[in-house]
């Protein structure tokens, strides 16, 4: 598979040769890759954003209790929470990013972006942005594909997944992806995206993948929530043009780094963090044993 571009300096020489906008060439990739035509790709991008808007109502207004028992409706409470310490638009903001990831993890359907485990953030990120400045949906469609190009990136050259480069590379990535579109969005140049990028991944460097009982529900859920929210500091950080002073390209080269160095336990093993927590003990036994019980009798089959 032919790659878009190694690096987020080629992705913005490219750009400034052509004069194209930074989701053009992400475009054209989506286009030779999946041997569609340029509307297929655009429809194809829509059914995905109707899937991410979907799965925040859904979070917002279903039943969202998990099997383990460990996802309780949690969105629902923090938007029915008749003390809040945040702003309308921010608690917005972290309820639908936690609604959204409480969608997957009841089994719900959501669009992985990068990853199920970060499937909230992406959603909670885009349609609060929408809802905050009135963009259409091609707006936000350009967005996606801007933050396609950034995830293309940092899989070359770190990780998406929790497995490999623990939490800061999945709920990491989404959360640079989400800043990236933003700032793009809003009209920001490509060196404000960039810089978005990297603060974002400033943020969230380090942070370990610990799953209780395996499970991506804790604190997976809440991570989407919180990540959310650093995704829109660090957009408002770039856009205003301070300066990451580390370059983009080299703080994926640290996220790549940490993620090697980072001991396994702390990556989606639930051997460490909070999963090797007592109370995180306890739930493993505790889903366990439902997990066997629910397996069918043999002498039934």
């Amino acid at each position: 598979m032919s790659l878009l571009f190694t690096d987020f300096a080629s992705w913005q020489a490219h750009c400034a040769e052509t004069g194209e906008p930074l989701y053009q060439p992400v475009l054209a990739y989506e286009i030779e890759q999946k041997g569609r035509t340029e509307d297929e790709i655009w429809a194809g991008l829509q059914r995905a954003y109707d899937v991410m808007r979907d799965a925040v109502h859904e979070g917002l207004t279903g039943n969202m209790t998990s099997r383990s028992g460990m996802i309780n409706n949690g969105a629902k409470k923090i938007a029915a929470s008749p003390v809040t310490v945040l702003s309308p638009e921010f608690k917005q903001l972290v309820t639908r990013a936690l609604g959204a990831k409480e969608v997957n993890s009841c089994m719900g359907r959501v669009v992985a972006a990068p990853t199920a485990g970060a499937s909230g953030i992406l959603p909670g990120v885009l349609v609060t942005l929408q809802d905050l400045h009135k963009l259409d949906d091609r707006k936000i469609l350009e967005g996606l594909l801007v933050a396609a190009g950034i995830a293309l990136i940092i899989e070359q050259n770190a990780s998406l997944a929790g497995a490999v480069g623990g939490c800061q590379a999945e709920t990491g990535s989404a959360a640079a992806m989400g800043s990236g579109a933003i700032v793009y969005c809003l009209g920001g140049p490509v060196e404000q995206v960039f810089a978005a990028v990297a603060v974002t991944i400033q943020c969230m460097l380090g942070l370990v993948c610990d799953p209780v009982a395996g499970l991506v529900e804790v604190p997976c859920v809440v991570r989407n929530a919180s990540a959310s929210a650093i995704a829109f500091s660090s957009a408002q950080i770039a856009i205003a043009g301070i300066d990451p002073v580390i370059p983009v390209d080299q703080c994926v080269a640290a996220l790549g780094e940490v993620g090697q160095a980072m001991e396994t336990r702390y990556k989606e093993t639930a051997l460490g963090g909070l999963a090797a927590t007592k109370r995180g003990k306890e739930i493993e036994k505790m889903v366990l044993v439902q997990d066997v019980n629910i397996l069918p009798d043999e002498a039934d089959e």
